[in-house]
């Protein structure tokens, strides 16, 4: 009885000991967070996180009026939440460019049950994996025959404006988003997307749906914990939405691996390659990877490659439209690289197209697709301005407020590719433009979408003349997972002759 005794008393202990042990760690955690400056406390349950509890757009306009506010650093709290929110280069960099930082945050443990742990959300070992095995993926002999996909998507897209050249303006928010998604599909995938038949629509729309969801909780931290979650209709919604992509995604790795084959010279024969076919080498050839594997990085890939590459298109098309100087100069670089502006572009062209690719990474500064990250701190951490951050803190990382900083970028809403000539960006500071992300989880796939982004380019600039409808000043941007209007960014397309 005693021995019992003695045994459960110590079973006590040490379950008390690691309990006191958590609420202190979490306690000093918090502590240092709430040594920030920042916005005021509205109570002890929403802390000073009221202002989000809004619409989209008051959103936005919150978040950006605390960078300026509380530059650089500032805190935001709701019950026992923390988050340090990081704005100034110098602390990106102690954050981006350290291997102990990797981890991302809770926040992307929303994706888990459509993405599982892929290249985005996972960590450490599995990881470093992933990443080795999917780098190839990226290598300029494979990007070349991605090449003759995202020309045929751009001629795709050129037949459907030219449809709409008499009307007053065409909404290009839908129509770049429907393209970037059938690019990535058939780049990541092997699968032609035409959205024709019920699959595909189903897919589509439980796409968008599940991404709808997502921001709803983003916003509500509270809907973090399942056990609130569970008791609203979205939950039950995402669950049937995560059912179709995870249906639709095992289809197409199953007809992909039935006709599959690993052997080097079947390869080399095939007109094409996809991103699956790489993780599927993995799988047969060395065992890296299995089934569920290969689907968590193939439904990451339509994820991440899809509304990033439409969101920066839709702004640069709104952009070139509202100089005609600056389009004028793309134009007639093209006209100097290909000979033809009609001409399809190969890999080496759209190498050469410097002075496009200044205009569409100014683009991305004024209006990053990815405007803020998150991650999870692996070791303390004393920012630049000497506040101290304990391990496990969340720390917001706001690449829309770095990027528009005016003592990096003076008159930082002014559109000047210039900014991007090699001695202007000598004389930033490295991390002061980070649109793809920096450091060891820098974006892998950013060669990926320039090029994208400069055919696509290439095949409208060579058919039309853009013409501006909608304005900087007239949009309204929106708080979401990629940066967004409130409404479709419209455009004029003229025939060029």
């Amino acid at each position: 009885m005693l021995l019992v005794t003695y045994f459960l008393g110590a079973t006590a202990l040490v379950v008390l000991y690691r309990l006191l042990k958590i609420i202190f760690v979490k306690t000093s955690r918090v502590y240092h967070v709430q040594k920030l400056p920042g916005p005021p406390r509205y109570n002890w349950i929403f802390g000073n996180m009221k202002p989000l509890q809004s619409t989209p757009v008051h959103i936005f306009q919150v978040l950006r009026n605390w960078g300026r506010s509380f530059y650089p650093i500032y805190k935001c709290w709701v019950i026992s939440i923390s988050v340090a929110n990081v704005i100034c280069p110098e602390d990106m960099k102690l954050i981006l460019s350290d291997m102990n930082h990797i981890k991302k945050s809770l926040a992307y443990n929303l994706l888990h049950k459509w993405l599982g742990t892929g290249l985005l959300t996972s960590t450490g070992s599995k990881w470093q994996l992933r990443r080795k095995i999917l780098t190839p993926a990226f290598h300029f002999n494979i990007l070349q025959d991605f090449i003759l996909t995202f020309n045929e998507k751009a001629d795709e897209l050129v037949e459907v404006l030219k449809r709409d050249c008499d009307k007053p303006y065409t909404e290009i928010s839908p129509l770049m988003t429907h393209f970037s998604l059938k690019i990535i599909g058939e780049t990541s995938m092997g699968r032609k997307l035409e959205f024709n038949s019920e699959k595909e629509k189903d897919y589509k729309s439980a796409f968008h749906g599940l991404v709808d969801i997502l921001i709803y909780r983003i916003f509500r931290p509270y809907f973090i914990h399942i056990w609130l979650y569970i008791f609203t209709p979205h939950f039950y919604r995402e669950l049937k939405f995560v059912k179709t992509l995870h249906s639709f995604t095992t289809e197409v790795i199953a007809e992909r691996e039935k006709d599959f084959h690993s052997d080097s010279t079947t390869q080399k024969k095939r007109k094409r390659l996809a991103m699956l076919d790489l993780l599927l080498t993995a799988k047969r050839q060395e065992g890296l990877i299995d089934n569920e594997g290969i689907r968590e990085e193939v439904d990451t890939f339509m994820f991440e490659g899809h509304d990033t590459v439409s969101a920066a298109m839709i702004f640069a098309l709104m952009m070139i439209a509202n100089h005609p100087q600056i389009q004028e100069e793309i134009v007639n670089e093209m006209k100097d690289v290909l000979g033809d502006i009609k001409k399809k572009p190969q890999y080496s062209d759209l190498q050469e197209l410097s002075y496009m690719e200044r205009c569409l990474k100014e683009v991305l500064r004024l209006y990053p697709s990815v405007h803020y990250i998150s991650r999870e701190l692996g070791k303390d951490l004393v920012t630049h301005t000497g506040y101290k951050l304990k391990k496990g803190t969340v720390v917001q990382l706001h690449i829309y407020d770095l990027h528009h900083n005016p003592d990096v970028y003076p008159d930082p809403e002014k559109f000047d590719p210039d900014r991007f000539l090699p001695h202007n960006c000598d004389q930033r500071h490295p991390f002061a433009y980070i649109p793809f992300s920096a450091g060891p989880r820098n974006c892998i796939g950013q060669r990926f979408a320039m090029l994208e982004m400069k055919a696509i380019l290439c095949g409208i600039l060579g058919n039309f003349v853009l013409e501006a409808v909608d304005t900087p000043e007239s949009i309204v941007l929106v708080i979401d997972i990629i940066l967004r209007t409130k409404d479709s960014i419209k455009v004029k397309f003229i025939p060029r002759i």
